[in-house]
């Protein structure tokens, strides 16, 4: 087979493995309610089918990527997928919700491998300008997988239920192994000869997992302070790992982590954006699928129909801007695709009403899918400009990490300005309406999520005082999710400058 060709075929293997990883980040939501039922658990539990997956993949990136810098990239991405693809099976068959978490957690790890590696290899597999068009394409899939979750999984949930969701990775994955056997390239072993930094590795997944799980505790449980020890008792911890992994790895000769990536300037701008891609607009995605379903009303399915408007553009502009990014500055190109998005968050504070619809909705979708389809894949080809290539791997774990620990800081960010803002409008419009103080408590207390449940059930509906109240508690909403517009415009705002001030362009080895 002509050369050429090789390579093309080993994109599609490698972005087969990466759609399917970060596909079940988001697929798994719509398949939530179906699943409360089959397992007759309470939403609290069912958080977990999520947060075990978030939290495993976060806290395996650097390692999986270190291990692939060692011992040869496609070999560790070969055994991700297997790992992938045997959890999705255990998922499909999971008897009980304790089972469905630990292999989602399982899942997790393989997941992790596909995506860190996935990046390092194509940038291996390509030179020069095809490399520029080969991660424009790799970013493609990553937007699309990540916005097209919704559509896929009420597809998959309406036509066959929940265990769909984990089945349909097997005849995928199957392809993804066979096509990855035989297109792609193996990388050097560059680590062959060191020895493996047991105690970074150790510290790197302490550091990570406390971070996160603290983002988790403050996300499901909002009333909860930040200096309270189940909350800022895992971030201090956090705190506490990293500065001794920083030690660490200063000190060791074989050190998991170079240090020394982070005083190539380029690299600094490109974790500032990863930060700020995940925080601002992925974690934005969360309360706008909200504001869809629990507010507009619309099903999983419809929403994720709609949502096309957001996910489409990345399957668009990826090969465009790979191809644009190789004449001209990606750093300009980023930086303009953040603003957009910020003029997406915008438009829609001006939109919002309790009786808003499609129409008010859809350039909003349109702005925030193209700054997703520029600046995500000029991001993982401009991370890894002046990255030496026994690095690449590692380099691409960090952009995951900080794209992946900048979604969870967001969401549990913007999660507390939407409840802050809604308990302040309920409790505001309770007094008006002279409600009983036990109900608004509730309401409040319930947050903006539950408390729309409350406000529409069955029960409420019969009260003289229905249809004022859910008025209201639609009205906060949309009041809590103008201030989110705001917070998420300011982030991207800062991403924009960060790639400004700190990306260079065409940056030698370090």
């Amino acid at each position: 087979m002509e050369k050429t060709s090789k390579k093309w075929f080993s994109l599609i293997a490698l972005s087969l493995g990466v759609f399917m990883g970060l596909l079940d980040v988001t697929v798994v939501n719509v398949a939530l309610p179906t699943m409360q039922k089959a397992f007759d658990a309470p939403f609290t539990q069912l958080q977990w089918v999520l947060n075990a997956y978030t939290l495993v993949f976060a806290v395996t990136l650097l390692v999986v990527s270190k291990l692939g810098d060692m011992y040869g990239r496609k070999k560790i991405f070969l055994g991700s997928l297997v790992i992938f693809i045997a959890a999705s099976i255990l998922n499909g068959f999971a008897p009980s919700l304790l089972i469905l978490d630990i292999g989602r957690g399982i899942q997790a790890v393989g997941g992790a491998g596909m995506m860190s590696l996935s990046m390092a290899l194509v940038a291996s597999n390509f030179e020069g300008k095809q490399r520029g068009l080969a991660l424009g394409i790799l970013g493609s899939v990553i937007g699309l997988s990540s916005a097209s979750g919704p559509l896929v999984g009420g597809l998959l949930v309406d036509a066959f239920g929940w265990e769909s969701i984990f089945f349909i990775n097997l005849p995928i994955g199957i392809i993804a192994v066979l096509m990855t056997i035989r297109f792609v390239d193996e990388t050097p072993s560059y680590g062959r000869d060191e020895k493996i930094d047991l105690l970074g590795m150790v510290l790197s997944t302490a550091a990570l997992f406390s971070a996160i799980y603290g983002l988790i505790q403050k996300e499901t449980n909002v009333d909860w302070a930040w200096t309270d020890l189940r909350v800022g008792g895992w971030l201090a911890l956090a705190i506490i790992f990293l500065i001794l992994f920083i030690i660490t790895e200063a000190k060791v000769k074989d050190p998991m982590m170079n240090l020394k990536m982070f005083k190539n300037i380029n690299f600094v701008g490109s974790v500032i954006v990863a930060f700020a891609l995940g925080s601002g607009i992925y974690a934005f995605n969360t309360y706008l699928t909200v504001l869809m379903q629990n507010y507009i009303g619309w099903s999983a399915f419809d929403t994720g129909v709609r949502q096309l408007a957001l996910s489409v553009w990345s399957l668009i502009l990826g090969p465009v801007v790979g191809i644009l990014g190789n004449k001209f500055a990606k750093k300009w190109m980023i930086a303009a695709g953040l603003l957009i998005s910020g003029g997406g968050f915008l438009f829609l504070i001006g939109q919002l009403s309790p009786t808003m619809g499609y129409a008010q909705l859809w350039p909003t979708l349109v702005m925030i899918g193209i700054a997703n389809g520029i600046v995500n894949p000029l991001l993982n080809s401009a991370g890894l400009e002046g990255v030496a290539p026994q690095e690449m791997g590692m380099a691409s774990g960090l952009l995951n990490v900080f794209r992946q620990f900048g979604t969870s800081f967001g969401v549990v960010i913007l999660g507390l300005v939407e409840a802050n803002r809604y308990a302040e409008v309920v409790n505001a419009q309770a007094d008006n309406m002279n409600l009983p103080i036990k109900l608004t408590d509730s309401l409040v207390s319930a947050g903006p999520f539950s408390g729309h449940e409350i406000a529409f059930s069955d029960t409420m509906n019969q009260a003289p005082f229905a249809a004022e109240l859910q008025k209201t508690v639609v009205q906060a909403f949309d009041s809590g999710l103008t201030h989110i517009c705001y917070v998420a415009g300011i982030v991207v705002v800062i991403g924009a400058i960060g790639a400004a001030i700190f990306m260079r362009e065409n940056k030698t080895v370090v």
